[in-house]
Parts: C-alpha cells; sequence; structure tokens
C-alpha cells in the first residue's frame, strides 16, 4: 500500500465523529492496528449559561407592566430562601406597595371531590370574559419523599391557563399551616400590582387550620358535596364558622335534587352559627361547575359582599387585621428560625430529645433547659 493510501486511511478515522466508537483503517491488519486506533475523545463540556439577575428596577417596572414572564420570576425571588434573594425581593414588594390592595381576594376550599379546580377554572374563564384579570394561587400539597408539587394545577386547568387574562401560579405548600404556602401573601401582592383585579386562593382541603387562608382573603368559599346529612356529620364546626358561602357543586343531572336538599340543610344549620363576617349571612348556594350553572349567581352574591362590608366599614377593618397578623405571624417565623438555627440549640436539642423519648426527663423540663441555654449564651454576646 502507498504512503497516500495509508494518509488517506488516517485522515478517514480522523474524520470520526467524537462520540462514534474508534475504527480501524480497513489497510491495517490485526497486528498492526493497535497503531492506528485513536482513542475516544471526551465529550467537549456542557456550557453553563447563567442567566444575569434582574435588578430591583426590571423586576418593579416588568411587574407593574403586566409581563408574565417577570411576574413568575419575582414569585419565584419571594419563594425563594437565599439570603440574597431575600434582600432583593423585600426591595421588590416596597417599591410595589403603592400599587396593592385593589383586588377581590377570594379563599376556596373544600372536601375532596368537590371540585375544586373545576370550580376555579369555570369560574376563573366566566370572570376573564366579563373583563377581569384572574390570578390563580393554587397551592399543591407538598410530597414528603420529594418535597415538591403533587397536584399540576395548570394541567388541570388547562382552558383558564391558555385565557390572555389569567395567570395560574401552582407552589408546594412547603408543610405550612392549613397547606397555604408560607410566601403566598408576597405573591399575592406581586399579582395585584401586576394588574390582576380578581385573586383565587386554593387550598388543599378542608380543616381547623384553614383559618390561615381566612387570615389572608376577603371572601371565604366552601365547595360541598351533595349528601348532605353524612356530611354535615363529618364536617368541623370551625370550618363552618370561617366561611361567607357554601357552594354545593355538582348540581346537575339525577344530583339536581339532592343537591337542593343539601342545600337546605346546610342553610338550616348554618342559622344558628355565628357568621364569619359581621353584618353579613353566610348561605348555601348549588351550582354546576362542569355545566357552567350558577357561576354568574355566585358571583353577584361576592359583589354584594364587598358592596355590603366596603359601606360598613368591615371590609378595610378585616385588611388592617390581617396586615397586624402577617407580621407577628413573620416575627414568630423569624424567632423560631433564629432559636433553631443556634449552635448552642443544635448542640443541644438532640441528647434532650433522647432524655424526653426515654423517659429520663419531662418535655417541660427539656423545654426549659434548652431555653434557658439559649438566653444564657444570648446574654453573653450581649
Amino acid at each position: 500500500m502507498s504512503g497516500e493510501e495509508k494518509r488517506q486511511g488516517q485522515d478517514a478515522l480522523l474524520s470520526e465523529p467524537a462520540d462514534g466508537p474508534p475504527r480501524r483503517p480497513e489497510w491495517a491488519d490485526g497486528e498492526s492496528a493497535s497503531s492506528y486506533v485513536q482513542a475516544a475523545r471526551p465529550p467537549a463540556p456542557k456550557r453553563v449559561v447563567r442567566r444575569k439577575e434582574r435588578s430591583v428596577e426590571e423586576y418593579v417596572q416588568g411587574v407593574l407592566a403586566g409581563d408574565r414572564t417577570i411576574l413568575a420570576q419575582a414569585i419565584t425571588l419571594v419563594e425563594s430562601n437565599a439570603a440574597r434573594h431575600i434582600d432583593l425581593a423585600q426591595q421588590v414588594l416596597n417599591e410595589l406597595l403603592p400599587h396593592v390592595g385593589r383586588s377581590i381576594r377570594i379563599g376556596i376550599t373544600g372536601v375532596p371531590g368537590a371540585g375544586k379546580s373545576t370550580f376555579i377554572e369555570a369560574f376563573g374563564t366566566f370572570l376573564c370574559e366579563q373583563g377581569h384579570r384572574v390570578a390563580v394561587l393554587a397551592v399543591d400539597p407538598t410530597s414528603s419523599l420529594t418535597g415538591g408539587s403533587i397536584l399540576g394545577d395548570k394541567t388541570r386547568m388547562e382552558t383558564l391557563a391558555r385565557h390572555p387574562h389569567a395567570f395560574i401560579r401552582p407552589s408546594p405548600s412547603g408543610g405550612a399551616l392549613g397547606g397555604v404556602h408560607r410566601k403566598t401573601r408576597e405573591t399575592m401582592m406581586l399579582c395585584e400590582a401586576a394588574g390582576y383585579d380578581i385573586i383565587l386562593v386554593e387550598t388543599v382541603g378542608v380543616g381547623q387550620s384553614e383559618f390561615v387562608v381566612r387570615g389572608m382573603v376577603d371572601f371565604f368559599l366552601l365547595l360541598a358535596l351533595t349528601g348532605a346529612g353524612d356530611e354535615l356529620q363529618g364536617m368541623k364546626r370551625g370550618i363552618m364558622e370561617l366561611v361567607d358561602a357554601i357552594v354545593i357543586n355538582k348540581a346537575d343531572g339525577d344530583n339536581k335534587e339532592k343537591a337542593r336538599a343539601a342545600q337546605k340543610e346546610y342553610n338550616q344549620f348554618l342559622h344558628y352559627l355565628r357568621p364569619a363576617t359581621p353584618g353579613w349571612e353566610t348561605k348555601a348556594y348549588t351550582c354546576s361547575a362542569l355545566f357552567g350553572e350558577g357561576i354568574a349567581d355566585m358571583w353577584r352574591v361576592i359583589q354584594t359582599f364587598v358592596e355590603t362590608t366596603k359601606q360598613s366599614g368591615v371590609f378595610f377593618d378585616r385588611r388592617r387585621q390581617q396586615q397586624k397578623d402577617w407580621m407577628h405571624a413573620m416575627i414568630k417565623e423569624y424567632v423560631e428560625t433564629r432559636f433553631f438555627a443556634d449552635p448552642i440549640v443544635k448542640e443541644k436539642l438532640p441528647m434532650l430529645e433522647n432524655s424526653v423519648i426515654s423517659g429520663a426527663k419531662p418535655v417541660t423540663a427539656a423545654v426549659r433547659e434548652l431555653i434557658e441555654a439559649y438566653e444564657r449564651r444570648i446574654d453573653d454576646q450581649i
């Protein structure tokens, strides 16, 4: 074989793809093959493109302009626990403060299977068609295994998610009380600043801890099912005293008569309870979210509620009280975080836990010992 033929074989070898298998030139025999086989080249390292972090001004202007991409990024910012993100988020919220508080905030909860997502999609779509801009803060329960959301509200509200006047933000509850993410209030502020005049907060389910929702919305709605006799037996009185309206969903077909019977039973029960909002009578209604029946009626009820409570001043009193409660909740969260992050607490807590578990020390004594050790360390620093 001539030198030119060998060079052509070598060129063919070198032209192999970087991630392809090494190939022996056709002219190489078995004994000399190893001298011509080229080792596979390592793949080129992946290029990591870091997105430039937005400034406070960029976030503020983007949110005020109604840019949904920047709004989503701003929500991610306030949900972050990184110290630099928390500082940046607070600056953004402070700049947006004059533009918040102009929406109607509606909390929606319900027993499992009541059709919360179907109702919210039908209700939200109706409001969008009426010219409103609707933000849905759908709080997913957090998986105990992965820590991620497991419901996927955007996939369950496809029609509403595609509407140009709607914004859906599913986020994991993170184990927060009542299934409401601890940053929901900040998210609500961002949505209001972006021009969404109706905020719908969907909670995970029903329970006494749902008072957390009551503490951040104007109108609280409970979705229920037919078969009120059985439902009332299992329904906690606490949740009934928190809501401003009960809606028996799936009132269609053979369920219509059952829904009317359930409505009557709920109204009889509600008659003996103190209303959640002074000057407002909580009542039960029926609807079929699947067929859109009763949706417009429910909106008229909410409008009447807002008009009535604004005239009496209850609407604004509640908003002021919610701000105060929020402040106290933030203080508690801050103190708790600082306490468990303290070195002396980290050191003593496991030992005291073992003492309590083994029965060697009462819980009260263990707590007192831990707190006293923490306070001594704080005093030493002063």
